[in-house]
């Protein structure tokens, strides 16, 4: 997977995650910040943090970190893919 098709994958798994229930349209900001992190950091705990925080910024919500780690979990599988191609 080339890195325009990992972004893309990336955005889309970000876009439908929908943390506080406001529909999927209302984070596109946060998605795209999130896909920088996912390039930043490589520990499922640190990116969990920063998605934790990104959205605390935006919605001075914090949202659960267990549900942060899925995400990143999630993310960082999706970029192993490009980093470590079979």
């Amino acid at each position: 997977m080339d890195m325009a098709k990992t972004n893309e994958t990336l955005l889309e798994i970000v876009q439908r995650w929908d943390p506080f229930g406001y529909g999927t349209d209302a984070y596109e900001t946060e998605a795209v910040d999130v896909v920088q992190a996912v390039h930043e950091y490589d520990s499922p705990m640190v990116l969990a943090k920063k998605i934790q925080a990104i959205y605390e910024f935006s919605f001075e919500e914090v949202i659960p970190l267990e549900k942060c780690i899925n995400l990143a979990r999630s993310l960082l599988a999706v970029k192993q893919e490009v980093d470590c191609p079979l």
